[in-house]
């Protein structure tokens, strides 16, 4: 049986575990409001309507490509593809073709990002596994101009951040919103979060500052791993409303 992600694939272990996936939204949801194609996101109106739900939509799509067979991933890449299309027709333009690939690169980025900081360092050739699933994603999706190799897109991805992101209106609206759907306090985690996990150009734009207070909690997290608490820690910290998709985070347990 064909898979279009290998069983053995450092990329199944990352998205198969509920703290790797919060910490590439914390990111992710950072980077999204400094992108100048925020636009998009604004049309549709589901981050802003529902930044939790578009999370879990999110992770819904990414497993359905990292632990499916490969003609099952095909077509949920190609579903993608024509979500996206329809966006277009109704707004009557395109989205521009290094906005697809900035977030392919936050997915490529972040996955790494996310596992070093809880997990351990990632050698070379699982840096180049990562580049090399989502890579192989943007070439169905038809996304022009990619990287080859992983070497090749570390530049490539350092001038998408030197020249894609800019602070403006919809980023203060964005973060708005995030603090109303999340609450005070969950909203302070989620800024330390991204604090811990955005390169520097994302966490100079947005002024998060440099005092990285959930760092030593982390240290208390991991060792929660051990008496098996990760996952009701992570209850609490997130919305109940949301409890049976938190439950659903896990799909390879902590070790």
């Amino acid at each position: 049986m064909s898979y279009f992600v290998d069983k053995n694939s450092i990329v199944r272990r990352i998205w198969g575990k509920g703290d790797t996936i919060l910490f590439i939204f914390a990111g992710a949801s950072a980077e999204f409001a400094l992108n100048k194609a925020v636009d998009w996101l604004y049309f549709t109106g589901r981050l802003p309507a529902d930044p939790l739900g578009r999370l879990f939509s999110t992770v819904s799509y990414a497993r359905g490509i990292v632990f499916a067979e490969y003609e099952q991933a095909l077509q949920v890449i190609d579903k993608i593809s024509h979500i996206h299309k329809a966006v277009e027709n109704s707004r009557g333009a395109e989205i521009p073709a290094w906005a697809y690939r900035d977030v392919l690169f936050m997915l490529i980025d972040y996955s790494i990002r996310s596992f070093e900081l809880l997990e351990r360092k990632l050698k070379p050739e699982e840096k180049e596994e990562v580049f090399e699933v989502f890579n192989r994603m943007g070439m169905r999706m038809g996304i022009e101009n990619l990287p080859s190799i992983y070497h090749e897109w570390l530049p490539a991805r350092h001038q998408h951040l030197q020249q894609d992101l800019q602070k403006s209106g919809l980023t203060t609206d964005l973060y708005k919103q995030y603090r109303k759907h999340l609450g005070t306090i969950r909203y302070w985690i989620l800024k330390q979060a991204q604090l811990l996990v955005v390169p520097e150009k994302v966490c100079g734009e947005l002024n998060l500052g440099r005092l990285q207070l959930l760092k030593p909690m982390l240290v208390l997290y991991k060792l929660s791993r051990l008496f098996k608490l990760d996952q009701r820690l992570r209850n609490i910290i997130l919305p109940k409303d949301y409890k049976a998709q938190i439950l659903d985070l896990d799909i390879i347990q902590s070790r």
